[in-house]
């Protein structure tokens, strides 16, 4: 068997070193930071469901009179089967990105993957509010969830990788504790935006306040922690544990030439990280009771602002 990818932590080194200098990037001004990020990201999925954006559709009385909707269901005239479409449009981006982001971290410094999910995330927001009809903004909710990819699949391991081991749960707990909070967050300013404003300006102020975090990832260097990319890296890094190929595979990539050999390599790497994380018993169970979770969740935090508003008037 031939070893690739199999290197010490950087971050590790540095921390054994007395006279290493001081950041004025600490990792809890990072987790802050991947904080408000994941309350913005959530505000966003608070802001489609809520009253003043998402609205209500035309409703007609038996003797044929119409009242106008309001909100992206009421302005496109979507029925309440197009309604929910909407609301989960971004899983589709979503599913399909957050692999592929993981994987890039290997070669890529997780905070620039990061500044380009969120970059894709800011201009999706634009896009939906200056959407004219539901094909157009369902397919901006998609992208929605392309750039929500980046973020979700490489934070929560940043934090878990950064964070002391006595403040690890800690810092784990307020980051989840920005995603109830982000979604009545989003209710609230939803509903404010939508019946002052207009429903496009809900999505156009969030994009602007991401557009802030999108130039600090860019801009930033995290220390380097183990099974991410360092930022100057040209090499797919493995985490702590070495990844293995065969014998047959070694010797196949060192025929092809540093660039075909680079992606095949990366290539490799996440077929194996994939058969590795499907082989586990525990993480299957939990991600089926995860979306089971979410299922009833998901129902409840849609649907919910129009039952309030259509029981109680609110």
């Amino acid at each position: 068997m031939t070893k690739v990818g199999q290197r010490d932590s950087p971050a590790l080194a540095e921390a054994s070193t007395p006279t290493a200098k001081k950041r004025f990037w600490t990792p809890l001004k990072f987790v802050a930071i991947l904080c408000v990020i994941n309350l913005i990201n959530y505000v966003d999925r608070g802001v489609i469901a809520s009253n003043g954006v998402n609205g209500s559709a035309r409703v007609c009385d038996p003797k044929g009179v119409c009242s106008a909707g309001t909100g992206i269901q009421g302005e496109f005239n979507l029925t309440n089967f197009q309604d929910g479409l909407l609301s989960s449009a971004f899983m589709v981006g979503l599913l399909v990105a957050s692999p592929i982001f993981a994987g890039l971290s290997k070669r890529f410094n997780p905070f620039t993957l990061i500044g380009v999910g969120l970059t894709v995330w800011t201009l999706a927001a634009i896009g939906c509010g200056f959407s004219h009809n539901f094909w157009m903004i369902a397919v901006f909710r998609m992208f929605v969830g392309v750039g929500e990819a980046s973020f979700i699949s490489l934070a929560a391991p940043y934090i878990d990788d950064s964070a002391p081991a006595a403040r690890k749960n800690l810092w784990l707990g307020w980051f989840y504790m920005c995603i109830p909070a982000g979604v009545a967050l989003g209710y609230v300013f939803g509903g404010y935006v939508g019946k002052h404003l207009g429903w496009r300006w809900a999505f156009y102020i969030e994009a602007i306040l991401m557009a802030v975090f999108v130039v600090l990832c860019f801009c930033i260097k995290p220390p380097q922690l183990k099974g991410f990319a360092d930022k100057d890296s040209k090499k797919p890094s493995a985490s702590i544990e070495t990844v293995a190929l065969t014998d047959a595979e070694a010797s196949q990539i060192k025929t092809e030439s540093p660039k075909s050999k680079s992606r095949k390599n990366l290539l490799v790497l996440f077929g194996r990280d994939l058969k590795a994380l499907f082989s586990e018993k525990v993480f299957i169970v939990n991600v089926l009771g995860y979306i089971t979770y979410n299922f009833v969740i998901g129902a409840y935090s849609y649907w919910g602002p129009k039952a309030g508003f259509g029981i109680y008037k609110m």
